[in-house]
């Protein structure tokens, strides 16, 4: 039986061990691949001899390092991670990133060197990328602008553009600690800190226009949360970003006349609770007590407020508000 081809496989899955973490211990390699340390030693060998600079790791456990290099041979890729690009690369589009293109080319490029087992997995993926519908379509952000904000981020560089917010036709260039460059349902940002405005400020990345050179290094900043995830979702929600939390602002307890199961799907972020005969208690936020009430009416079924009062008086204003509405004729 020809062991080469267990060998190419196995050799993939080491090559791709490696670049998944800076050191890996000879023993934990040879377990992850279910060999022996000497098969990994050996195979190691062969690997350097493609070209990869794999280099030994002295310590109590000894291991290996896959070193970076400009003669790093052509990657390779094993069959899920061959896969997992196609996939990414489908969708692209919606990535609010405008390199749908660019990803369809580069598709085609991996699929011409993929082998046949490969490729015909991936023609069998069909995917349509559907975004949903918009009063407007959704601008996309231009891959070179991406490109600069990140590498500015990454340089720690001060970030000086124009930005197109629609409110100062006229305004002066913007100048920011760039610290990171993020998605946000479907669109790019910019997460800086405005040295002009001495607070952090979030920029839509589609409406910038970088200015060339950069400034000079700046010292990073931690968010007010610590946490970017935190501070982005506590920005979006309205809520206090200095609270160190990413709750809505306004949130309300309520038992509803349906069943949990009637409800369950219909919520983003709410916790529903199964009561029986045919009521669930559901907690849910928003970022006015107006805008709460009026999204547990979509229900379309009798509500008792648990709590509180803001949530109460907010029901009662727009009850009033919809009487008026109801008995208004022209």
């Amino acid at each position: 039986m020809n062991p080469m081809p267990k060998t190419s496989a196995r050799l993939l899955s080491l090559l791709s061990l490696l670049q998944t973490r800076r050191d890996w211990p000879g023993a934990l390699l040879a377990e992850r691949l279910d060999v022996s340390p000497r098969t990994v030693r050996r195979d190691v060998d062969r690997l350097r001899e493609l070209g990869y600079p794999i280099t030994a790791v002295k310590g109590p456990d000894g291991g290996y390092r896959l070193a970076p290099g400009a003669d790093l041979p052509p990657l390779l890729f094993d069959d899920d991670q061959a896969v997992a690009l196609a996939i990414a690369l489908h969708q692209a589009a919606t990535t609010g990133a405008d390199i749908a293109e660019a990803a369809a080319r580069a598709l085609a490029t991996v699929r011409q060197v993929m082998p046949a087992r490969l490729r015909h997995r991936v023609d069998a993926l069909h995917v349509t990328a559907v975004e949903p519908p918009a009063t407007r379509p959704r601008a996309r952000a231009d891959s070179a602008v991406l490109m600069a904000i990140s590498a500015a981020v990454h340089a720690r560089e001060i970030l000086r553009f124009d930005y197109a917010s629609g409110h100062e036709d006229d305004a002066p260039p913007r100048r920011t600690e760039p610290h990171h460059l993020l998605t946000w349902r479907g669109r790019w940002y910019l997460l800086a800190w405005d040295l002009d405005r001495h607070d952090w400020r979030t920029f839509r990345a589609d409406r910038i226009t970088p200015k060339i050179p950069t400034g000079p290094r700046f010292t990073p900043r931690e968010p007010p949360t610590g946490d970017v995830a935190t501070f982005i979702a506590a920005r979006f929600r309205g809520s206090d970003p200095a609270g160190g939390t990413a709750e809505w602002p306004c949130q309300g307890e309520v038992i509803l006349h349906q069943p949990a199961a009637d409800v369950a799907p219909y919520l983003h972020d709410g916790v529903v609770e199964e009561l029986g005969a045919g009521r669930c208690r559901l907690v849910l936020g928003s970022w006015s007590w107006h805008g709460l009430a009026a999204a547990l009416g979509r229900f379309d079924a009798d509500i008792e407020v648990v709590g509180p009062s803001s949530l109460r008086e907010a029901f009662a204003r727009l009850g009033d508000r919809y009487t008026r509405a109801a008995a208004f004729t022209k």
